[in-house]
């Protein structure tokens, strides 16, 4: 082993180890593995950022704008009303769901068609007075074995099929991961339909109110003339109780307490962080004339606003009264402007300019305050316009990192954020200062409106049962005819994928199916650089040999020189990567390893890469393998050992029928 392996495979290992911590985001730890190798010399500078041109990469960021003009055109919410039932049992609703999952992934990106697919579920869910972690996980695992049926379907095919045509002069095409993609697809959904509702855990019982996701935080404050003022917090826990309630911590001052003592007396003004369940939190509140912290600064801001008017009014009086009594003072002044030659006006019209421009003058000065204040000083909605409505935060959403306050909820959608339900996880912070996680389930209130236009900029699924949208019919007939010319173009061998899918987003625009404003808000960035910075690397295990070193390992220690159990292992080992780094970096990392087992075998490569295009996409065993499977943590209410359940046999059937299948489609 020679020094540039050596670093090399020291890269790759600390990469690897930085993605299972999971403390920095992938894309960071990409770019910072880019660099480095370019730093010892392991990549050219000339070659840094070649991969920011790659055709998978410009595939993908393509794909993923096509599949935002289907879910905005109502293209996807139409299909859905039409092939789904309105009126079935539990095991017709499963089926139904994610059959429909997996055949929109195989077209779209599988995150954004969950994303449509969940308040779906959840509304049937409720329906039939079902757990919605049942519908749930079944829904993420179809849309998960959908997206390996085609070259588009998720981003580790556009990287298998990006290096095969670095090796081979031409990559795979649209339907070549379909014979064994639909045959490991088919088995693994009808093990879902048939099993997932005996092995999903019943976690959270969906009642007529909603579904469930956990205990929810969210903070009260005690008004000055509130019953609780002078309680004790052991006898407030006490009364909390009874609604399945608790305190878990206190701020007084803006000062946090974290484990207050329940021999505390309680004050005007102190703010209680109370855990509760979601239906017994009104209880709570009103039992003990507690107010919600946000509904209180709404209230405050209100009033403040009020005094200020009041103080301009005032302000203004003052004015007109004092002009008026300097003008009827001296008329004599008034004569001598006359005689002056100036205005020539009279007494009453010299005044009513003088009202103007003191009026101007005001609004000058005012102007400023009023232009600070407007986004905080909406107007108020009335009360019937109120919803409450639980929204999920997707992975890798622009509030993903953020609070509240970071980006001005209030101010600049008119609407609260109430509550935090956190997969059981408790958090000291303040609600609107408290980072966003993926999975996250936030109470919002506010017109519906507002909370949609948020959850559509923010990157957050709405939850709660809402009517489909079915959209512009034109535009969603024009969106569905541009991604299918798209894919025949692909899939014929017309074009390559980069170039028709990139030929598609430009005839969206053209055509108004998507605004050249929000273009860039449907890319996944973060997915983006991750795999532009990875490409290079994995570049660099070819170049150095590193690769076939790691394969030569493999081979001779474990498949002991046997091509098919080689196959297996390559299957295998990506899947267990998948399970806890994400996918396309773990495709990335896995196909000069495959690669090179296949030229230490003196055997085709295809199969071996095949391997890791199905491997990469069999995320199954925990939540953060596969943005899916985060996705749905909140919703169904799910701990991080409960994936393994469904997930451990899912996987084991994609090995079973994998293998064979691959052998026979792809000959070693």
């Amino acid at each position: 082993m020679d020094t540039p392996q050596i670093m090399i495979l020291s890269v790759l290992l600390g990469t690897v180890a930085l993605f299972l911590w999971g403390r920095w985001r992938h894309d960071m730890v990409a770019m910072a593995s880019l660099l480095v190798c370019v730093v010892l010399g392991l990549v050219s500078t000339e070659n840094a950022f070649v991969g920011f041109g790659h055709p998978a990469v410009i595939t993908v960021a393509c794909i993923l704008i096509l599949s935002s003009a289907l879910q905005k055109s109502g293209a996807v919410d139409t299909l859905t009303r039409a092939v789904l039932p309105q009126s079935a049992g539990p095991f017709v609703t499963m089926a139904a769901l994610s059959l429909l999952a997996a055949i929109l992934s195989a077209f779209m990106n599988n995150v954004g068609a969950l994303a449509l697919l969940m308040p779906v579920a959840l509304q049937m869910a409720n329906k039939q007075d079902l757990p919605p972690g049942k519908i749930l996980m079944p829904l993420a695992f179809g849309s998960i074995l959908g997206g390996m049926t085609t070259l588009i379907g998720t981003p580790p095919n556009l990287i298998v099929s990006g290096f095969r045509a670095n090796l081979n002069g031409s990559g795979f095409s649209m339907f070549d991961f379909s014979p064994v993609g639909i045959a490991v697809a088919v088995a693994g959904l009808a093990f879902v339909i048939l099993f997932g509702r005996f092995l999903v855990p019943t976690r959270e019982r969906a009642g007529a109110e909603g579904f469930e996701t956990g205990s929810y935080l969210t903070e009260a404050r005690i008004t000055d003339d509130s019953k609780s003022v002078g309680m004790l917090l052991r006898d407030m826990n006490r009364e909390l109780e009874k609604d399945d309630a608790q305190v878990i911590g206190l701020i007084r001052n803006e000062r946090r307490i974290p484990a207050p003592s329940p021999y505390r007396e309680l004050r005007p003004h102190d703010v209680l962080l109370i855990e509760a369940e979601p239906e017994g939190l009104a209880g709570a509140l009103s039992g003990l004339e507690l107010t919600l912290e946000a509904e209180w600064r709404d209230a405050e801001a209100k009033a403040a606003e009020k005094e200020r008017e009041k103080q301009r009014e005032q302000q203004a009086k003052a004015q007109e009264s004092e002009q008026n009594a300097e003008i009827s003072a001296d008329p004599a002044d008034i004569e001598d402007t006359d005689n002056n030659g100036n205005s020539g006006k009279s007494g009453d019209a010299a005044s009513k300019d003088a009202d103007t421009t003191t009026d101007d003058a005001e609004a000058e000065s005012v102007a400023p305050e009023e232009a600070a204040t407007k986004p905080e000083t909406k107007k108020p909605v009335q009360s019937d316009d109120i919803s409450l409505i639980e929204v999920a935060v997707l992975p890798n959403a622009p509030f993903m990192g953020r609070s509240a306050a970071d980006v001005r909820i209030r101010s600049r959608y008119g609407i609260n954020l109430l509550a935090i339900s956190r997969r059981g996880q408790r958090s000291m912070s303040r609600l609107r200062t408290m980072k966003m996680q993926a999975g996250d389930v936030l109470l919002m209130q506010g017109p519906p409106e507002g909370i949609y236009e948020f959850s559509n900029q923010m990157g957050c699924a709405p939850l709660a049962e809402r009517a489909l949208h079915l959209g512009d019919k034109t535009q969603a007939l024009k969106a569905t005819g541009i991604m299918a010319i798209a894919i025949l173009l692909a899939a014929f061998g017309i074009l390559p994928a980069a170039i028709s899918f990139a030929l598609g987003v430009l005839a969206a625009l053209l055509v108004g199916v998507i605004s050249p404003r929000t273009l860039y808000d449907a890319v996944d960035w973060p997915v983006v650089v991750l795999l532009a910075a990875l490409i290079p690397v994995a570049n660099a295990m070819e170049s150095t040999g590193s690769a076939d070193l790691i394969a030569r390992f493999l081979l001779e220690t474990v498949a002991q020189g046997s091509a098919p159990l080689a196959l297996a292992l390559i299957l295998i080992v990506t899947m267990t990567l998948s399970d806890f780094m994400n996918n396309a970096a773990t495709a990335a990392v896995m196909c000069p390893i495959a690669i090179g087992s296949a030229a230490q075998l003196d055997a085709s490569s295809d199969p071996f890469l095949m391997a890791v295009a199905i491997g990469a996409s069999c995320a199954f065993l925990t939540p953060i393998g596969h943005q899916n499977n985060t996705l749905i943590l909140g919703p169904g209410g799910f701990r991080f050992s409960d994936y393994w359940r469904l997930g451990l046999p899912i996987e084991i059937i994609v090995v079973a029928v994998a293998v064979p299948m691959l052998l026979w489609v792809w000959p070693l």
